[in-house]
């Protein structure tokens, strides 16, 4: 049979067989690329994005955040510090306050307690200049307990129309009282130690409620090899360790209106709890003040969604067909 064809059919029927090889193999080649391309044009987008990029970015942040609010420190990094760590004081543990959550409140039976552990212990040494008594209405005590309280302080007040200055009973309005006139008598009477302002205490050192609860429950003998000058007091909690301040809350110190049993923690816990309060007493009510916000905006978002996609559903939905004019010459 194939001596009987021609040389030119076998040429030609090589060449027809070649061509659909070739053929068949730069389909599969091409469908192989058309494959791969999408492939990757699903992918690289993605990786691209912006939104991506912003999502890691956020996550890594957060991740880098959270890791440090746990542990102080990363792990990677080392610290440097011109002195010696002791010269920071010793980092407070975290307490479970009652209002240390989002939409938590103060107690405010801890409150009224505090104060009483403030008036009877902390008030001979510590003011507090940005509390008046008003303050106190309707938190930890009723408006005729505190008016009764403030009439127990004589201010100094005038001049009258003689143009002298005269004594007076405190009214709701007056600020508590300090227990020195300035600075210097504050000074002469502490060994040369100023005892701060009790107002905002709690804002005012790092770690907050944590470190003042420590620090009135801190106090214990100078371990071996540190030394602690006369008149001085060994707690670890303090900058340095040395402080002016010795130990003031002993168990039975103070007898609570309401029976709790006057323990050196159960004190200090509400001494701090109003001293927490006193560094801000709007908290209750920017914690209802936000729940609403919170609220408000929520629903103002969805409906701001529900508009929006109302408007632009059909523009963005709609078709544009360009139909080109017939040429009818031809």
């Amino acid at each position: 049979m194939l001596s009987r064809l021609s040389a030119g059919a076998l040429k030609k029927a090589t060449s027809v067989g070649a061509s659909r090889s070739s053929a068949f193999l730069n389909g599969a080649r091409s469908r192989s690329v058309r494959f791969a391309s999408s492939k990757s044009s699903t992918v690289e987008p993605f990786m691209s994005s912006r939104a991506t990029l912003a999502a890691v970015s956020a996550f890594t942040a957060g991740t880098i955040a959270w890791y440090t609010h746990l542990y102080g420190n990363l792990p990677f990094l080392g610290e440097v510090h011109a002195s010696h760590l002791s010269d920071e004081g010793l980092h407070p543990p975290a307490y479970p306050w009652s209002h240390k959550g989002v939409l938590d409140t103060f107690d405010h039976a801890s409150i009224r307690r505090g104060y009483q552990v403030y008036r009877e212990v902390c008030a001979a040494c510590h003011s507090l200049d940005r509390i008046a008594w008003r303050n106190l209405v309707g938190v930890s005590h009723t408006a005729d307990e505190t008016r009764a309280m403030a009439e127990e302080v004589e201010y100094t007040d005038g001049p009258n129309a003689e143009g002298e200055m005269f004594q007076r009973p405190g009214k709701l309005a007056d600020y508590m009282p300090a227990p020195y006139p300035n600075e210097e008598a504050a000074r002469a009477s502490n060994g040369g130690a100023f005892p701060p302002d009790l107002s905002l205490i709690v804002k005012a050192r790092h770690g907050g409620a944590d470190y003042v609860f420590s620090l009135l429950t801190g106090d214990i003998d100078p371990p071996a090899g540190v030394e602690i000058r006369e008149g001085m007091n060994y707690n670890p909690f303090f900058p340095g360790g040395a402080i002016s301040m010795a130990r003031v809350l002993f168990d039975g110190l103070v007898e609570y209106d309401d029976g709790t049993p006057a323990t050196t923690s159960q004190m200090a816990k509400d001494v701090t709890t109003f001293l927490s309060w006193a560094a801000e007493p709007e908290h209750d009510e920017r914690k209802k003040y936000g729940i609403k916000a919170v609220i408000i905006f929520s629903a103002l978002f969805a409906i701001s969604l529900y508009v929006k996609r109302f408007k632009w559903g059909v523009i963005k939905n709609r078709k544009i067909i360009y139909n080109p004019p017939v040429n009818k010459t031809h």
